[in-house]
């Protein structure tokens, strides 16, 4: 079986968060697996460009990558030089999967596989939720979905990672099926969970990409008004003036002494994760949300909104809290987690268990191999 995998980014274009990371483990684990894969992905890392040489194959951590030269360097990632090799080369593979959409890569690529009748899955990452549709470039979006975008993925299968998302699409397009299998973590081998920690304040950790669609304002304005003690650490980074618009609203609020700005971190995240006590992502829109998985793993609770992805699975194992998007029930949920130490205590001795036995990287291989087998015997 060969598979192109087609993503405007790939690592290690970190800025651009968990699409990226989990196309690369998913390659990284089908090439272990035997799978013929390729990537095409452009020199995309942020404003600038990867140091790679555009146009030669190369092998990254096992899996072959073909990095190409962008024209834009803004989220359109037009890349000529990606779209004439899938042109030429699409013939030599059993199935397309594309990932995330709204970019030229993307649409473009896709148009292409269909026109050779070579079969496509195409992965949102997000992207075609309603809250995408209603934010950035929303009337582009919706003009490229009604005369492109709709009739390519009508004519292909989807992959989904969460039931949320999955209810999503079912709404917006007619596609021949959806496949609703979870992302791969890439978690460490070995997991030192620390001893109970008998601080007089809660540790909170924010630790994701820096964006209006991660809810920090809701979290900054619920903080306002609980009288725990607390204090809350922001790991990840964004836009700068978007930043410093938060770290106004901060100050405003009276958060300032209690806020920790450590940024992006990649070597040091998962003792970042273990050393506190609880993970807040009140995201307005998530489709899976990795770091939920990579939290659990190092056994520190989660409290996350009712909109992102893994909410349903948090509830279910009782493994943290879920609020609905408002600051009153952030609020709530924060207090909440604060005064039940016994319960983030049960959570640290069980999640690494179960995130392991539920996200079985062998496992999770054979659900991808299944949905690329089905795809191609009825594309």
């Amino acid at each position: 079986m060969k598979i192109l995998q087609v993503n405007a980014s790939y690592k290690p274009a970190y800025i651009y968060g968990g699409p990226t990371m989990s196309v690369s483990k998913l390659s990284e684990e089908l090439a272990k697996a035997g799978c013929g894969i390729e990537v095409f992905t452009t020199t995309a890392n942020g404003t600038a460009e990867l140091a790679v040489t555009p146009g030669e194959s190369i092998d990254v951590d096992g899996v072959k990558v073909t990095y190409f030269k962008r024209l834009t360097r803004d989220h359109t990632h037009y890349s000529p030089e990606l779209l004439k090799a899938v042109l030429k080369r699409v013939r030599d593979f059993d199935v397309v999967h594309i990932h995330a959409w709204w970019n030229l890569v993307s649409v473009l690529a896709c148009r292409v596989a269909i026109k050779q009748g070579i079969p496509v899955v195409v992965s949102p990452r997000g992207t075609l939720s309603d809250y995408s549709f209603s934010k950035k470039n929303s009337l582009p979006k919706k003009l490229i979905h009604g005369f492109l975008g709709k009739s390519l993925l009508n004519k292909s299968f989807m992959h989904v990672t969460s039931d949320r998302e999955k209810r999503a699409m079912e709404k917006l397009v007619g596609v021949k099926k959806i496949y609703n299998i979870p992302n791969f973590v890439d978690i460490p081998a070995e997991i030192r969970v620390p001893a109970h920690s008998d601080c007089e304040h809660l540790k909170i950790l924010f630790l994701s990409r820096v964006d209006e669609k991660k809810g920090l304002e809701l979290l900054f304005h619920a903080l306002r008004d609980i009288s725990m003690s607390y204090r809350l650490t922001i790991a990840g980074d964004g836009d700068s003036e978007y930043i410093s618009s938060l770290k106004s609203l901060a100050e405003h609020n009276g958060l300032t002494p209690y806020v920790d700005w450590i940024g992006f971190q990649r070597e040091h995240k998962f003792d970042v994760l273990r050393e506190h006590d609880l993970l807040v992502l009140p995201s307005y829109d998530e489709n899976f949300g990795n770091v939920v998985i990579e939290s659990l793993a190092m056994g520190t609770a989660v409290l996350v909104s009712q909109n992102v992805g893994l909410a349903d699975y948090v509830e279910q194992n009782e493994l943290g809290w879920v609020c609905e998007q408002t600051v009153g029930s952030l609020a709530l949920a924060l207090n909440a987690a604060w005064g039940d130490g016994e319960l983030r205590e049960k959570i640290r001795d069980r999640a690494p268990a179960i995130i392991r036995s539920d996200f079985n990287e062998q496992a999770l291989t054979g659900r991808y191999i299944d949905m690329y087998n089905e795809i191609i015997a009825n594309g």
